[in-house]
């Protein structure tokens, strides 16, 4: 009778939860030796989580359904869909084009100016978008210039998931966290841009060092040649949208717009402007498998809330955030960089939100520990090759040139990875961990 009692007690909501979030997660940290893609995993947990509510009691379809941020969802779809259109105006091109002639034959000064426009246009695109964009510009401008094109790669991903983290919507684990927290673009860009910005700094002077061979040989070839628009009016009138797009971000609080609707404004205004626009078309860019991801991973994450496995977790963390807040801080930054370098930093953002907005119901302020958290996923995903999604398409960039030029040295390997993303990723969380002790005041907000 003992016996089967205590079998009983084994499975329960918390257990159960525990066991369908554990083997999600592996299946889509091991996408890398499987073969299978992440999202496939992450439906099946949703599925999982969503029967295994039912039959014990604890969640429903219909709180699945209210368990997804759509304010992420519609953003991301939204934006993909003004990137489509933008690409097809061969102004970034241009871009490239003009930072390769502006930097002479002078390799670190190519890194400055490709790591400041990457830079830019990941606070407004997310990171892995603009690494799609400038990848492939990236090899472009390295043949002509006859260089090896692997710093510049690693500059890409670098700083523009460095780049990424100062901004609402310049890193997918944002928009989770700003969704989430109630974070307004302009809030999230004031407490983020000093500490990215000094990182962002500490992330060039490391590159420079890293790559001081490469970078010491001057390029006996002039970038040559001339990149023309395909639409340069289209080009204009896109940069205009995505002007008023940030006003209107900065604002949004105000005027009480979710940020998905300031981007769905401004993607109306321009099909409506660009009346060429086949919005069919532009729509087959939407990369459905990472949509389908999210819904999957917030479907999940949620029914593991409601199994009361969060909270328990968030209970044992209590005592640290109230007695030692900046200590906790700290930790959540560097164990968040740790856990995004070795896995994807989207699921573990995923996880520690409801862990965070539990403490915060129940009158715990947890501002610092909000900054803490996407400073870490943003940083952290440095350390790996698989550490962020703009990592994995880089490293595939390379290995497809090396291969199609007969270059084996561009092919960036996971040693290699290893061995130049590390530091860069211990010497930018140095800097927020600076910045988080002396500046807590700053970042510690009573109401968003």
């Amino acid at each position: 009778m003992d016996n089967s009692l205590n079998e009983a007690s084994l499975i329960n909501p918390l257990s159960i939860s525990a066991i369908i979030l554990a083997a999600t997660f592996i299946g889509i940290f091991t996408e890398q030796f499987h073969g299978i893609e992440r999202a496939k995993f992450a439906m099946a947990g949703a599925g999982a989580i969503i029967i295994a509510g039912q039959v014990f009691g604890f969640y429903s379809p219909e709180l699945a359904l209210a368990a997804i941020d759509w304010n992420v969802v519609f953003l991301l779809a939204i934006m993909m869909i003004m990137v489509s259109i933008m690409a097809s105006t061969g102004g970034f091109e241009h871009i490239a084009q003009r930072i390769g002639k502006v930097s002479n034959g002078n390799q670190f000064k190519l890194i400055i100016l490709l790591g400041s426009v990457i830079s830019l246009i990941s606070l407004v695109l997310d990171n892995v978008t603009t690494v799609i964009i400038f990848g492939p510009l990236i090899v472009i401008i390295c043949q002509r210039m006859a260089i090896s094109p692997v710093p510049y790669l690693f500059t890409a991903a670098l700083l523009s998931n460095a780049g990424g983290v100062a901004t609402l919507v310049g890193d997918p684990p944002n928009l989770m966290i700003g969704s989430a927290a109630k974070i307004d673009f302009s809030t999230f860009f004031i407490h983020m841009a000093p500490p990215v910005l000094f990182a962002w700094l500490a992330i060039l002077l490391c590159l420079k060092r890293l790559f001081s061979e490469d970078l010491s040989q001057t390029s006996l070839h002039q970038f040559s040649g001339r990149t023309h628009y395909t639409n340069r009016r289209l080009w204009r009138q896109s940069l205009r949208v995505m002007l008023l797009m940030v006003v209107l971000f900065v604002i949004h609080h105000h005027i009480g717009w979710q940020p998905w609707l300031v981007a769905a404004a401004c993607l109306t205004l321009l099909i409506f402007i660009a009346k060429k626009v086949d919005l069919e078309e532009v729509s087959h860019h939407i990369e459905t498998p990472m949509l389908i991801f999210f819904i999957s991973l917030f479907i999940l994450i949620g029914g593991v809330e409601h199994s009361g496995l969060l909270h328990l977790l968030g209970e044992k963390f209590k005592p640290i955030i109230i007695n030692y807040p900046i200590i906790a801080a700290l930790l959540l930054l560097w164990i968040a960089a740790i856990l995004s370098a070795l896995i994807d930093n989207i699921p573990f953002t995923a996880a520690m939100i409801p862990v965070l907005l539990s403490l915060d119901k129940q009158g715990i302020n947890v501002s610092v520990m909000w900054w803490a958290l996407a400073l870490g996923v943003g940083m952290g995903g440095n350390g790996s090759h698989i550490g962020s999604t703009a990592n994995v398409y880089i490293v595939t960039l390379s290995e497809r040139i090396s291969k199609q030029y007969n270059k084996p040295e561009w092919a960036i390997s996971p040693s290699l990875w290893f061995k130049k993303g590390l530091p860069v990723m211990f010497v930018s969380l140095v800097v927020c961990s600076l910045f988080i002790y002396f500046g807590y005041d700053f970042l510690y907000v009573e109401n968003f």
